[in-house]
């Protein structure tokens, strides 16, 4: 069984509806009477360029909301879309050309490659975080540059482990590990049954980067010290490597070359026992249980945890936050605005982190009891990603140099390389501080 994008996405879009512009915005019950008010400029359309949702019920949701603003409004909205790991590219030729979509749904720190390129919204970030008892720190610190908003924390997208119960009890665990060298015995036991772990050692911006940081921190390494100065060439991060490299072998052949969607592919497929992911892999066979026999077994059978706690004795996770940012070149910023105000209010975004299906997690503190966290036991590790994630600039300062070298996948080639055997670990840590070097001298 093999599958793509289009059968983890699935969605449906809605049309777009005219409508009064201003004060019939202004009068909705979606905003409140002391919310900032952007009347939208005459003739306003605006362009929101995402990443490629892996939930279906996230798009649906967003698309939906989109055209109760557009009905509310009458500023029509066009959504497109892109895969993960061209969101990047995408945004930073958006800014410095001057010219594209007027909002975009972009990673982690990547604002900071592009801060000036971006629109002011420090007044709908106050208002929001006054207003929604505050914003999560995590997915605060990547939308705000000395004391201002230069985008809005959207949402985190949680990891987890994503596991096949009966195949783990079939290896002789009773439960899930928690800690690490447990973890690795279990990745041993799994693969003697035919039934290998898989993680990504590829360019995933997010399945990648969330394995790789985990390993890393987990050990108690980083990449740089609480002064920006990059210390990856570390016994920890040597402990780290040696780790990773006892998992490796117990791997399926290939993730190396993996991108954010192989996992998914693999493991729906059955090749697999053992992924870190969001609920997505999850979620596809949940939704599709009814429709392919193979499915209904295995929706039964999936079981979410948190990944294991290493040598430091805690959890350290990564977690994948996203923003929505305007750029600056846009001639609609107040449509640009009244758009991102209207989805961050109720009952909107409650709304979407439902549809969501515990995907994407809130960042605004008033909705961390959203119903969906409690409606199905899977979803629980995915419940406190915003919370309780550490960001990638770690020990140190978000900025150019955190955002370049995340881009760059420093760390995650320094693990890939390690494990293949294309560098001994002392090269490895040695070509990684090189190349974070380049960015942290700026």
């Amino acid at each position: 069984m093999r599958f793509t994008r289009r059968d983890v996405i699935r969605t449906s879009a809605g049309a777009a509806a005219a409508g009064a512009i201003g004060n019939r915005l202004l009068g909705t019950p979606a905003f409140a009477q002391d919310a900032p008010k952007y009347t939208p400029e005459k003739g306003a359309k605006l362009r929101l360029l995402r990443w490629s949702p892996f939930v279906q019920g996230d798009e649906t949701a967003w698309l939906a909301l989109t055209k109760k603003f557009t009905d509310a409004t009458g500023v029509e909205v066009r959504v497109d879309k892109e895969s993960w790991e061209d969101i990047r590219p995408k945004a930073a030729v958006a800014a410095n050309v001057g010219s594209g979509p007027d909002l975009m749904f972009v990673w982690f720190d990547d604002p900071f490659q592009y801060p000036d390129k971006l629109l002011d919204v420090t007044d709908l970030g106050d208002y929001l975080g006054k207003k929604y008892g505050g914003w999560h720190e995590g997915p605060k610190s990547y939308a705000t540059k000395d004391g201002k908003f230069i985008g809005l924390p959207l949402a985190t997208i949680g990891n987890a482990i994503v596991y096949r119960e009966s195949w783990v009890k079939e290896a002789g665990f009773s439960e899930f590990p928690k800690d690490t060298d447990s973890f690795l015995e279990l990745c041993k036991a799994v693969q003697a049954k035919g039934h290998p772990a898989g993680f990504t050692h590829g360019h995933g911006v997010g399945d990648g980067n969330n394995y790789a940081h985990w390993l890393l921190w987990s050990h108690g390494g980083k990449m740089v010290d609480e002064n920006s100065k990059v210390v990856i060439n570390s016994p920890e991060t040597m402990k780290a490597i040696e780790y990773a490299q006892a998992l490796y072998k117990t791997f399926i052949p290939g993730t190396e070359s993996w991108l954010d969607v192989n996992n998914n592919r693999a493991f729906l497929a059955g090749e697999l026992s053992v992924i870190a992911n969001g609920i997505s892999a999850y979620e596809t066979a949940r939704i599709n249980k009814d429709k392919d026999p193979k499915l209904t077994e295995m929706a039964k059978d999936i079981r979410t945890a948190s990944l294991p706690i290493g040598p430091i004795g805690k959890a350290v996770e990564l977690y994948q936050v996203t923003s929505a940012v305007i750029f600056n070149y846009t001639p609609h910023p107040n449509a640009a605005k009244a758009y991102l105000q209207f989805m961050f209010e109720e009952p909107q975004m409650s709304e979407w982190i439902k549809g969501s299906s515990g995907y994407c997690c809130q960042t605004l503190k008033a909705y961390d009891d959203n119903p969906i966290w409690k409606a199905d036991p899977n979803y629980a590790p995915y419940a406190k990603a915003s919370a309780t994630l550490r960001n990638n600039g770690y020990a140190g300062l978000l900025g150019y140099a955190s955002a370049a070298t995340m881009a760059d996948y420093v760390l995650v080639d320094m693990f890939a390389k390690a494990v293949t055997g294309r560098a001994t670990p002392q090269e490895a840590m040695e070509e990684a501080e090189k190349r974070a070097n380049r960015y942290y001298r700026v």
